[in-house]
């Protein structure tokens, strides 16, 4: 009887151990956010957060008047009195767990952005994998308003369209909340995040007509890249800088450039394989920076007559145009960021730190004012032609004969 009721003992008290549902959150309570977007009005935040429908994603009902995902928007002296006041406007709970884009509004992106990352890195319901974007020219609340088209829900569209576009064009970079706080804790790298745009009449871009047409009048757009001091927007690249600023980082994956003909046309070449080294140098106790970048790329068209691929020569003419160009990208929005900007985007000073700690140390401070800005850059391009596509010789040559 004693080792019977031991027993029961024993199991009550481990009972006590187990977790269980205490805390449990019912699908039907909550609301799932997808993306959201924060804008300064005078003092306060606004704080704009895109729900999906899950009834409306689901549905397969053709030409149902609900819209598949909507917007709540709140303001509060700060981010996390803005999100819990939406409960006022919201019948369900706001769940951030699954959110996929984090919109921040230009103007708010120039007062400092260190105050709204502090609550993404601290709160535990939000996760690190979404993707940050700045809204150029219009507020974080008016670009998600804007109905999609394919993707139906808008942050989803955000998403894969810079995802999509991080992979095989390289003005953009999908940036997560921990790439982003590093580049704000290093002392030899400002963060870069990608521009978004509303082009087209974007007061027909919140209404459903946006997406009942085959022509889209109102879309969203990726555009340059956002150059931030600290936490603060100093700036903008345009789509050529944006690019040479991918090159030095050497993680684009595929894009496309051409290179003229000596008389008239183009040869496209579709870029693969990228890599770039970025050294650090002390010489005569100065800094200098050493880039080696190297590609791999095959030929895409040929618009050029009498352009033979079947020849070495021509190869390694073409391989000479793209290491030159190359360059030329590396080398334009090196001296616009020295001479506009005047901060490190590129991380040269963390090669300088990796190469000889003790000088930096004597640097670090006065990195971006004092040495930055006149840094001596070395830059050595590879690029290689594999392929040439499945024929030699282009058919516009025979076109062009007969004309």
């Amino acid at each position: 009887m004693k080792r019977i009721l031991g027993l029961l003992l024993l199991t009550l008290a481990a009972s006590f151990l187990l977790s269980g549902c205490w805390n449990r959150r019912e699908l039907n309570e909550l609301g799932i956010a997808v993306a959201a977007g924060v804008d300064k009005v005078g003092d306060k935040y606004r704080l704009s957060v895109q729900i999906a429908i899950p009834g409306q994603v689901a549905s397969k009902k053709v030409g149902s008047p609900q819209a598949p995902a909507t917007l709540f928007t709140s303001e509060g002296d700060t981010l996390f009195e803005a999100a819990r006041r939406m409960s006022q406007s919201s019948p369900r709970k706001i769940y951030f767990a699954h959110l996929r884009m984090f919109i921040i509004g230009e103007s708010l992106a120039r007062q400092g952005i260190a105050e709204v990352l502090d609550l993404l890195f601290r709160d535990h319901e939000f996760r690190t994998d979404f993707y940050f974007a700045v809204s150029k020219e219009n507020t974080a609340e008016e670009t998600l308003k804007i109905m999609t088209p394919i993707e139906t829900i808008p942050a989803n569209k955000l998403f894969t369209s810079l995802q999509t576009s991080e992979k095989i064009w390289s003005p953009t970079k999908a940036v997560t909340l921990d790439e982003l706080i590093n580049d704000l804790s290093s002392k030899g790298k400002h963060p870069v995040l990608t521009g978004l745009e509303i082009r087209g009449d974007k007061n027909i871009g919140e209404k459903k007509i946006n997406v009942e047409n085959i022509y889209t009048p109102s879309h969203l757009v990726y555009s340059g890249f956002a150059v931030f001091k600290s936490d603060r927007l100093i700036g903008w690249l345009n789509e050529k800088e944006s690019r040479g600023y991918r090159l030095i980082l050497g993680d684009v994956k595929s894009s496309v450039n051409h290179v003229k003909c000596r008389d008239q046309g183009k040869v496209v070449l579709e870029t693969l394989r990228t890599s770039a080294k970025v050294k650090g140098s002390m010489v005569k106790s100065r800094p200098h920076i050493n880039i080696r970048f190297s590609a791999e790329g095959n030929v895409g068209s040929v618009e050029c007559s009498g352009l033979d691929l079947t020849k070495p020569e021509t190869i390694q003419k073409l391989e000479t145009e793209m290491e030159q160009m190359t360059v030329r990208l590396i080398e334009t929005v090196i001296q616009k960021v020295q001479t506009e900007y005047k901060v490190d985007i590129f991380g040269f000073g963390e090669a300088i730190r990796r190469s000889n700690p003790k000088a930096w140390k004597s640097m670090k401070e006065d990195w971006d004012e004092r040495y930055f800005p006149n840094l001596p850059v070395h830059i050595q391009v590879d690029y290689h032609i594999r392929r040439t596509g499945t024929i030699s010789d282009s058919f516009l040559n025979e076109i062009r004969e007969t004309r």
